[in-house]
């Protein structure tokens, strides 16, 4: 891995994040391009959040032509908490939220493959520059 090449980067998942809604839209497909509309507008919302982690900064963009970015370096990370549900589990997706201080964590990311691998990462990392 190169130093420029982020460790993590990771976008939220569609099919794996809600199978049973990506079934459904494939079904609603015949009804007007009920489902086409739906597939486009889930999908434009998975390409809008990105998630990339290097050796020491967990950068959040999110965002297609209005663009928000939050920056945290690994040092200041106080908990990385991780939600899944049984079908999460299932399809190794869960949702992430990062905190530094204070009870209100500093973002959410829903759908993100393999959170697990990310709360290890930032653990491991934190540990290495404390």
């Amino acid at each position: 891995m190169s130093a420029r090449e982020p460790a993590i980067d990771a976008r939220p998942a569609m099919f794996r994040n809600h199978p049973f809604g990506f079934i459904l839209s494939v079904l609603l497909i015949p009804a007007f391009g009920l489902g086409l509309l739906i597939l486009l507008w889930w999908y434009l919302q998975t390409r809008s959040v990105r998630l990339r982690i290097d050796a020491d900064q967990v950068h959040l963009e999110r965002g297609l032509l209005s663009k928000s970015h939050v920056d945290l370096d690994i040092g200041q990370i106080r908990t990385v908490k991780v939600d899944q549900s049984f079908f999460d589990r299932i399809f190794r997706v869960g949702r992430i939220a990062v905190y530094t201080t204070g009870d209100n964590p500093e973002f959410r990311v829903n759908g993100i493959p393999d959170p697990n691998r990310v709360r290890e990462y930032v653990r491991g990392r934190r540990e290495g520059v404390a």
